[in-house]
C-alpha cells in the first residue's frame, strides 16, 4: 500500500468539520463513551468533542478496549464521522468494523498516505463517498482492502465459508480484513489468548459478548479473561446496584461460557502458567501485551478488544507486527541519565516518559544496566509506557531478553533525565496534599507487591481508604501465607476480579476528591476515569499516605537532591 493515497479501511458516507489531533489517543480512559468528548486530561485536545467530525490523528495509542468505546460511541450517534490515520492503527479500526458488520452502525476509517494527510490537516471541512475524500473542492479517490490475496490454509478456508458456522464465519470474516488492513499475507497460529472486552464500561461489550454467544462462538485454544467490572463472587454485599452488578456478571459469564477461564486479571503474566520466550500468543490488554513481548519475550500483536474472542476462536492471528522479528528491532535509542539514588517510583515515570517520546516506534533504554529492577518495576514500566505510546513492547538493555535486537545506527537518539522525572513527577501530583484514596493494583498486585505494602504499614491503621486490587491467583497465595489478614487488619480492602481501570462506585468511594498512586498508568488516566485529582508516588510513600491521609507536596529528596541548581521540573521534556 506505499504507493496508495488513500484507502477506506471501513467504507461509507460521512460529512462533517475537520479536528486535528496532533497526537494518538487512547479512547479508552481519553473520550466519554456517551458523549465522544475527550476526557484524557493529558492529552492537548482534552475537551473537544469527536461526535460528527472527521477526526485526524497520525494513529490511536493506550489501551486495547478503545475499539468498545468506539463501538459504544457509533450505537449512540456521538462517533466521528470518519476516523483518519496516517499511520497503521488496529484498535479503533476493528471497532468500526464490528459497529458496521454486527451492529449496522458504520464508522468510516481512511488511511491516508503522508501528504495527504497533511493536505486534509489543513482543510476545515471534509466529506467521505463511493467518489472519493472531498475537501477544498479536491478529489481524492479511495482504494479499498482486498482480503482475497490472503495465503489461507484449508481449516481457515472452512471457517471462513461458514462450515463450521455462523460464528467461527464472522470471526474469519474480521480477521482476513484485519490482516489486510495491517498488511498480512496470511495467519499465524498462536497458542494461548487473553481477552480484554469484559470490562461493562458501556452497554456495547456486554451486547457483543452475548451476540457472539447466541451465535455458537466457542474458543479453542486457552484463554485468560482480564479484569472485569465487579468482585464476581460478592458484589452484592459490596452495595452495587443490581441492575449493574447482574449485566458486569452477565458479560463475565458470557466469556466464560464461550470456553475461556474465570482468571479475572490484567496481569496474566502473574499466573501460573506463563507464556515463554519465542511462543506466539493472542493476547490483548496493552499492559500485558508490552509485558510479554518486551519482558517475557512472548510474541502478540496489541490486539484490539473483540479481535482477541476472534483469535481465541481460531486460534489464528494476522502474521504481521512483532510476530515478525524484524519488527521487533528498535527504532528508538533513549539513553536515560539516572538520578543518584531513586525509588521504586522511577520506573512508571521513565515508562510514561519513554512512551511520550516513542509514541509510534519501539525504544529501548539504555544506562540502566547496573540496576536491578524487579519484576514489579518491568511491570509498573511496562504499564505507564502503553498509556502514551502505542507501540506494543519496550526494550531495556541489560534486563530485557531482546535489548540487543538488529542495529540502532539508524535509530533515533533522544535521553531522559532527572529534570525530566522532576516534569512528570509536578505532572502526576498537582492535587491538594490531603489524600482520601490510596489505589495500589494497576495492573493488578503481585504477590510481592501485597507482601512488601503490608510490610510498610507495620502494624498501623489506614487513615485513608485503602484498596488494593488483585488477580484470584495472588488473593489465594495472599491469604494462604497470611497476607490478607494482616492489610485487612490494617484497614486495607483487597478486592478481587476488578482493577481501577473498572471499579465503579459505591466500590470507589463516591465521596472521594483525591486520591493516591504507585502506578504511572492510573496516574495518567484516573482524572478522565474518576474525577478525582492525583497524587503519585512510590509504594512507601503510598503506605504512609494511607496511614496518615497526607502526602507532601514536594518532590522526593532522591529527585530535588538530583536536579541542577535553579532547576525544580517546570521544563518542558519532550
Amino acid at each position: 500500500m506505499q504507493d496508495v493515497i488513500a484507502t477506506a479501511l471501513v467504507q461509507g458516507n460521512a460529512d462533517g468539520d475537520v479536528l486535528v489531533c496532533a497526537e494518538g489517543l487512547s479512547f479508552w480512559g481519553g473520550v466519554d463513551p456517551d458523549t465522544g468528548v475527550i476526557i484524557d486530561a493529558h492529552h492537548p485536545d482534552h475537551g473537544a468533542s469527536l461526535a460528527g467530525r472527521i477526526v485526524l490523528m497520525p494513529t490511536s495509542r493506550g489501551s486495547c478496549s478503545g475499539s468498545g468505546v468506539l463501538l459504544q460511541l457509533a450505537r449512540n450517534g456521538q462517533a466521528p464521522a470518519a476516523l483518519v490515520f496516517r499511520e497503521q492503527e488496529n484498535i479503533l479500526t476493528l471497532g468500526a468494523m464490528i459497529a458496521d458488520r454486527l451492529f449496522d452502525a458504520p464508522v468510516v476509517v481512511l488511511r491516508l498516505a503522508p501528504n495527504a494527510y497533511d493536505d486534509l490537516a489543513t482543510a476545515t471541512r471534509a466529506t467521505v463517498s463511493s467518489a472519493g475524500l472531498c475537501y477544498d473542492g479536491k478529489l481524492i479517490p479511495l482504494q479499498t482492502l482486498h482480503p482475497d490475496m490472503l495465503t489461507l490454509t484449508d481449516t481457515d478456508r472452512r471457517m471462513l465459508d461458514g462450515h463450521d458456522g455462523p460464528a467461527l464465519k464472522m470471526a474469519m470474516e474480521v480477521l482476513c480484513l484485519m490482516a489486510a488492513t495491517q498488511g498480512a499475507h496470511g495467519f499465524v497460529t498462536v497458542d494461548r489468548g487473553h481477552i480484554d472486552g469484559c470490562i461493562l464500561a458501556h452497554d456495547a461489550n456486554l451486547d457483543f459478548a452475548e451476540k457472539m454467544q447466541q451465535m455458537g462462538a466457542k474458543t479453542r485454544i486457552p484463554t485468560t479473561i482480564n479484569a472485569i467490572s465487579v468482585d464476581r463472587e460478592n458484589w452484592q454485599a459490596q452495595g452495587v446496584v443490581p441492575d449493574f452488578g447482574k449485566k458486569a456478571s452477565r458479560l463475565a459469564d458470557a466469556y466464560v461460557n464461550m470456553g475461556a477461564r474465570p482468571t479475572f486479571t490484567c496481569a496474566p503474566y502473574l499466573l501460573d502458567d506463563v507464556p515463554v520466550a519465542g511462543e506466539m500468543i493472542g493476547w490483548s490488554e496493552s499492559n500485558a501485551v508490552i509485558f510479554a513481548n518486551s519482558v517475557i519475550g512472548a510474541r502478540t500483536v496489541k490486539h484490539p478488544d473483540y479481535l482477541d474472542l476472534f483469535i481465541a476462536m481460531t486460534g489464528r492471528a494476522p502474521n504481521t507486527g512483532v510476530y515478525l522479528t524484524e519488527n521487533r528491532v528498535p527504532g528508538h535509542v533513549i539513553h536515560v541519565f539516572l538520578p543518584k539514588s531513586y525509588d521504586d517510583a522511577l520506573w512508571p515515570m521513565l515508562g510514561w516518559l519513554a512512551g511520550a517520546i516513542s509514541p509510534n516506534d519501539i525504544p529501548v533504554l539504555t544506562g540502566l544496566e547496573r540496576t536491578r529492577p524487579t519484576q514489579d518495576d518491568l511491570k509498573a514500566l511496562c504499564a505507564a509506557f502503553g498509556t502514551t505510546s502505542a507501540a506494543p513492547m519496550i526494550h531495556v538493555r541489560g534486563h530485557t531478553p531482546e535489548a540487543d535486537l538488529g542495529s540502532h545506527s539508524n535509530a533515533k537518539q533522544s535521553q531522559i533525565n532527572p529534570v525530566d522525572l522532576a516534569v512528570v513527577w509536578r505532572d502526576f501530583n498537582s492535587a491538594e496534599d490531603q489524600v482520601d484514596l490510596v489505589a495500589i493494583g494497576s495492573p493488578h498486585a503481585s504477590l510481592s507487591e501485597c507482601r512488601r505494602f503490608a510490610e510498610l504499614l507495620n502494624g498501623h491503621t489506614c487513615c485513608a481508604d485503602t484498596v488494593v486490587t488483585v488477580g484470584r491467583g495472588v488473593l489465594a497465595e495472599a491469604a494462604a501465607e497470611g497476607i490478607t489478614a494482616r492489610l485487612l487488619k490494617a484497614g486495607v480492602r483487597v478486592i478481587p476480579d476488578m482493577c481501577w481501570c473498572s471499579i465503579t462506585e459505591p466500590v470507589f468511594p463516591p465521596d472521594a476528591k483525591v486520591l493516591m498512586t504507585n502506578s504511572g498508568k492510573y496516574a495518567h488516566y484516573a482524572n478522565g476515569l474518576t474525577g478525582c485529582s492525583v497524587r503519585f508516588g512510590s509504594l512507601a510513600d503510598c503506605a504512609r499516605t494511607a496511614v496518615t491521609g497526607f502526602n507532601e507536596p514536594e518532590l522526593p529528596d532522591w529527585l530535588a537532591q538530583s536536579l541542577p541548581p535553579g532547576q525544580n521540573g517546570n521544563t518542558d521534556y519532550v
